[in-house]
Formats: C-alpha cells, structure tokens, sequence
C-alpha cells in the first residue's frame, strides 16, 4: 500500500472514531538546537499532513536510543544523530540489536574549534595549536585560575567526550580547561567576551545557528587520521578517556534520524515518512538560526517551514 492509500485510510478512520489517532509518535528531543528544530519539523508533518499525534520526550543520547530499542513506544525517534560520534549506539541497536533503523538520507556536518573573528584576528589564532600559546591562553581566562576556558560540549554529548580527548592529546591541558556546559551557556558566553573584547573558544559545528548569530571562524587542526583518531566512549568502557587517543581533526559527519523498528507495525505511514524524510545542513542552520538567534518557538519555525516548502514535504509523503 501506498503512503498516499495509507493517509486515505488514516483519514477515514480518523473520521469513523474520532477523537482516536490512527498514528503516534513519540519524538525525542535531545538539547541542542538543531535537534529541537529536526524534532519539531517532524512532528509537525505528522500532526498536520498525517493528522498523527505527536509528543515531545526531552532526552539524552543513551535514552533515546535505549527506548527506541525497547519499542514500547516511550520515545520512538532521534532527529539528529551524528556519525561517527554516537557509533557506539548505532553499532549496539542498529547493527547488533537490530531494533532501530538508520535514515539513508544524511546531511554532512562538520565539527571543529571556534573563537571570534575579532580575537583570532586580533592575536594571529587561526589553528588549534595557537591555543596553546601563553599569551592567549591568558587573554581567555575569565576565572583568574591561570587556564584559558574552551566550552566542549554539553553534558551528554559523545563530541564532548571526544573534544576532552582532543583537548589532552592536542597538548593544551596546561594552558586551557575544557568545561561542559549546556549550549545556553556556551551562547551567552560568545555573545559576552564580544561585548567585553574578551578571549574565548568553543566546540563549533555546521550546520548551526551560531554562523548566523555572531561572526567566527572555525580553526584548522591536522588532518584527520585514522590512526590518530581512536575514540573509546564511556558507554562502551569505563576506562574511556585513558583508552582512546584523539590527536586529528574530525571526519565530515553524516547526519540523519534513526526510529525504532517497533513503529513500522504500530504507525507505518509516520515510519514511511520518516524513511523518505531529508533535510540539507542549510536547513538546518537556518531553523536553528530562527530558535536561537530570534528567540522563536522550535514549534512556530517549524510550521513555518512546513508551510514554505510544502512540495519537499509533499515528496517526502510521495504525493
């Protein structure tokens, strides 16, 4: 059956047992911004273009992941997952477990280190390295401790893990202490040392809003190196950090959503959807661009997505 025969007969029975939904979804909604907006879009379609219910489950990697594999419907979709940095979980449930399925439909991510244009051009910082310097590392440190501050991550997040690595085998622990924070903290942070013509660095990646937000520039770091890059998370050994060895820059990433199997047989037209589901890195920015920068609702950027582009969501619902 087509998906175009299944939202027919979602929409009489819909008419026939009102107020029932034919389909559910629970969308998990880790905390960074471009998830927030993914999730929303998603549900958005499915609320107003399959007339499917839609919940929002906050949550992190491990959850997500961990609920879609128990296929009980307590969270049934990640938006956002970035490979390789959650290998870990999609090596476990997709590839071994095989209870979640992988979108074949990525967009490329790109994942490095960040300050802003006026302090890199102001103290020649162009390369990770340049970090390391005394000079700079004392023109970031806002706390007075002798060490410069650089953001890696959010708490839970497996990019924080590596960029802790990264931090260690790049040689800058004695210059620069690498915090984990919530994303918030790290916005307020940039928006702040700009206003005071402070030093200070950040975990970067595109697609996100802050390209849009403030004017930065993403340092070079040696080339990626896959012998340089052997990256053990914490889910997969306790003894992570002294196990892995990070000293080169992140592969380009493939990002795409993952859904629990289990939602094939109890929603299939959303798990159709879901298969056909694509997004673009510009996308993405540009949504995280509205919630961020804007202050918008991830459910009103959405919608207003949706409504902008509603025949790419029509090909997605191969209509």
């Amino acid at each position: 059956m087509s998906l175009k025969t299944k939202l027919a007969s979602i929409a009489v029975v819909g008419a026939l047992a009102a107020p029932a939904y034919a389909e559910e979804v629970k969308i998990g909604v880790p905390s960074w911004t471009g998830a927030q907006a993914i999730a929303h879009v998603l549900g958005e379609v499915v609320s107003s273009r399959i007339g499917g219910k839609v919940e929002y489950v906050p949550g992190n990697n491990a959850t997500i992941f961990q609920a879609m594999d128990q296929g009980k419907g307590d969270i049934d979709v990640h938006p956002d997952v970035w490979l390789p940095n959650q290998e870990s979980f999609t090596k476990k449930y997709v590839d071994e477990a095989g209870t979640v399925t992988l979108s074949s439909n990525p967009y490329e991510g790109n994942q490095g280190f960040c300050v802003t244009q006026d302090f890199g051009e102001a103290n020649s910082i162009t390369d990770i390295a340049d970090l390391g310097r005394p000079d700079v590392a004392a023109l970031m440190d806002s706390d007075g401790n002798g060490l410069g501050e650089m953001w890696i991550g959010a708490p839970g997040w497996a990019s924080a893990n590596v960029n802790e690595v990264k931090t260690r085998d790049y040689g800058l622990l004695d210059f620069i202490e690498p915090i984990r924070a919530e994303e918030a903290v790290k916005t307020a942070r940039i928006k702040d040392s700009i206003t005071k013509g402070e030093g200070y660095a950040f975990y970067c990646y595109k697609p996100h809003a802050v390209w849009f937000m403030f004017d930065v520039q993403m340092l070079t770091e040696p080339t990626y190196d896959p012998e340089k890059y052997v990256m053990v998370q914490p889910s997969d050994d306790a003894d992570w950090y002294d196990k892995s060895m990070v000293a080169s820059k992140d592969a380009l990433k493939e990002v795409q959503i993952a859904w629990s199997n289990s939602l094939v047989d109890r929603s299939p037209a959303i798990a159709e959807f879901f298969a056909n589901f694509a997004l673009t890195a510009d996308d993405v920015s540009a949504l995280a661009f509205e919630i961020s920068a804007n202050g918008k609702d991830p459910a009103e950027v959405a919608k207003a997505w949706v409504d902008a582009n509603s025949d790419r969501v029509d090909a997605m619902l191969g209509l």
